[in-house]
């Protein structure tokens, strides 16, 4: 079983949703990073999307457009992303890595490769944003053989004739984009969230996870009652451009949403 395949196991049998982190790799530095990398599942943190650095992130909002500059003037390229992926797991074994970014990097590192590499540091799984069904056949076979799980993204306007594409193919979790649009910019309407993942529940049984929007711990415990985790990125980077100690501060926001997450479905 994957550990992607295994936390969400636990989740089920613990009645609770799961709370999944967005950052940037290499943001605002290297090493400061890898600090909140390694502090995040202690904080509450039940799988970890780690953003890989692109100069043109077409789906990103403004905060999570500022993260990637500060990692690119930092000296952030794909390969170091998979080494602090490397370096992460030296020391956990267990919390789910999935790398999230687009097809460029990848397409210039080499399809097979990059899915080879990204195992071989223990990442497990990939969401490429600009990578939609019908062009990524040549990702997908090398994913597969890799064990690596390709999550696919379910939107607002993924009607009933183009659900069936996004599933055929999808492994891990089901990514639910809440809003229309970039990132962090607007938060959808927790009745619409709910009717949305209900409808797409009927059609896989793969967990579901929704983001896009979510910037508080209430917000994030509304959609722990619906689906089968809460993803946060853009409120955590914004945290990671201030000033002062970022990791203590990203670390403490965290354990805010968390513990909303964890304990949703007992209040509701």
């Amino acid at each position: 079983m994957s550990r992607i395949a295994a936390r969400f196991s636990q989740l089920k049998r613990d009645n609770r949703a799961g709370l999944v982190t967005y950052t940037m790799a290499g943001d605002p530095d290297y090493a400061t990073s890898l600090q909140l990398l390694r502090g995040l599942p202690k904080a509450g943190a039940d799988i970890l999307e780690v953003g890989m650095m692109f100069s043109d992130p077409m789906a990103d909002g403004p905060a999570v457009q500022a993260a990637g500059l500060r990692a690119q003037k930092a000296g952030a390229t794909l390969r170091r992303t998979l080494d602090m992926v490397a370096e992460f797991r030296r020391s956990d074994g267990d919390t789910p890595i999935v790398l999230m970014g687009y097809y460029n990097p990848i397409y210039r590192f080499g399809a097979e490769a990059f899915a080879a590499e990204a195992r071989k540091a223990g990442a497990d799984g990939l969401i490429i944003v600009d990578l939609p069904p019908e062009e990524d056949g040549e990702l997908r076979p090398h994913a597969k053989s890799a064990g690596l799980d390709l999550i696919r993204l379910a939107t607002p306007t993924t009607d009933e004739a183009r659900l069936p594409t996004v599933i055929a193919g999808a492994s891990g979790f089901l990514y639910y984009v809440a809003v229309l649009g970039i990132t962090g910019t607007k938060s959808g309407a927790i009745d619409q969230i709910s009717s949305s993942v209900a409808r797409i529940r009927k059609s896989t049984e793969l967990p579901i996870a929704v983001g896009f929007g979510v910037k508080t711990p209430a917000q994030a415990a509304e959609i722990a009652t619906v689906a089968d985790a809460a993803v946060i990125g853009s409120a955590l980077v914004e945290i990671l451009g201030g000033e002062g100690d970022v990791v203590k501060a990203g670390l403490r926001f965290v354990e805010g949403v968390a513990n909303a997450v964890h304990s949703a479905r007992r209040k509701s």
